[in-house]
């Protein structure tokens, strides 16, 4: 009962961690390369999306990893090929959120500066990760 419990807390926070990563990759590519400043609406929008990843997705992306190595002790599935595979993605997915979060700090202290390819692509990039972790949880293929 214990492991279903922690199954769907972890669940809740790849979710929202998750749904912060989306959100910063539609954000944060489409603001203005202003080099003075931005205009105060994308002021107020940079501010609210760096205050949320501070305090909703940078907490869920620690509760998910958690949560996942509770889950992997108690279900016993250290020794599964797929968990290996899926922590790969889960670990590039960690880079891509501090890739994105410390964009979201550069921008907020100094503007104009232009998002790298990797940001621009965040969003495709975090899809097809979730799909591969997806694909290797539900399935378990080996």
């Amino acid at each position: 009962m214990m492991y279903l419990w922690i199954k769907a807390f972890h669940v809740a926070s790849v979710v929202t961690w998750i749904g912060g990563m989306l959100i910063m990759a539609l954000v944060l590519p489409t603001l203005p390369k202003a080099t003075s400043g931005y205009a105060a609406a994308e002021m107020r929008l940079l501010l609210a999306v760096r205050r949320w990843n501070r305090h909703v997705t940078s907490p869920a992306i620690s509760l998910a990893w958690v949560l996942g190595v509770a889950l992997v002790y108690f279900g016993a599935w250290h020794t599964s090929g797929w968990l290996a595979v899926k922590l790969v993605f889960a670990l590039l997915l960690s880079a891509l959120h501090g890739i994105q979060s410390g964009y979201l700090r550069r921008l907020g202290d100094a503007p104009g500066q232009g998002a790298s390819a990797l940001l621009k692509n965040s969003g495709v990039l975090t899809i097809a990760a979730v799909l591969v972790i997806a694909v290797m949880v539900v399935l378990k293929p080996f």
